[in-house]
């Protein structure tokens, strides 16, 4: 990462979320949406998923690899409701990036809202990831978000991030909030001459 806006590479050790078609609200179960702000959402990451019937935690990958950074998914990953919540969650618990075959697209536009790094690759490349990642659950995993590229071990994988994703990624331009703050004089000149725009 060349400074904190524009993201050029992230890196960490892996978790493993295994799966197709894992949906938001898997990730982010519907009942804590009604929360005002974000701040507890990792509490609530596969909440469901990652206990048992007694509400202890079990042996599921988030339990299993705390302190990970990246998740590497299967197909259409996020799919469902477009909920911002689960990205925030996953973000939240500490993931920086995500490998996967495949993912909902509004769930990819909220990751690289987060800047969060998406990667895509073949589903031989992902499995084998995964099972590294269960034969090393310490070792760092890099994506290089220019090159498109995940580093493990001795490995490298040539995968794919979406050209918005990428762009938005690199030229620091992912943060649209932070983007309008910066440039407050010009959207304050854009709204006073918009004849809609009433002035307090």
């Amino acid at each position: 990462m060349a400074d904190e806006a524009h993201i050029t590479e992230v890196g960490g050790t892996g978790v493993p979320i295994p799966g197709d078609d894992v949906d938001t609200d898997q990730i982010l179960p519907a009942r804590f949406m009604k929360e005002v702000t974000f701040d507890n959402m990792a509490d609530y990451l596969f909440y469901d998923a990652r206990r048992d019937e007694d509400g202890e935690f079990n042996d599921h990958p988030l339990n299993r690899f705390e302190g990970a950074s990246i998740a590497v998914v299967n197909q259409n990953f996020g799919c469902g409701s477009s909920r911002e919540h689960a990205p925030q969650a996953m973000m939240r618990w500490g993931v920086d990036g995500v490998v996967g075959e495949s993912f909902a697209e509004i769930f990819r536009d909220n990751c690289k809202s987060l800047g969060i790094p998406a990667l895509t690759a073949s589903h031989e490349d992902v499995t084998a990831l995964q099972e590294w990642i269960e034969a090393n659950p310490d070792a760092d995993i890099e994506i290089d978000v220019e090159e498109e590229t995940v580093t493990y071990g001795d490995t490298v994988i040539h995968g794919n991030i979406d050209d918005a994703m990428k762009e938005a990624l690199v030229d620091g331009i992912w943060d649209t909030t932070q983007l309008m703050y910066s440039n407050l004089s010009k959207v304050e000149q854009t709204a006073a001459e918009l004849p809609y725009v009433e002035e307090v």
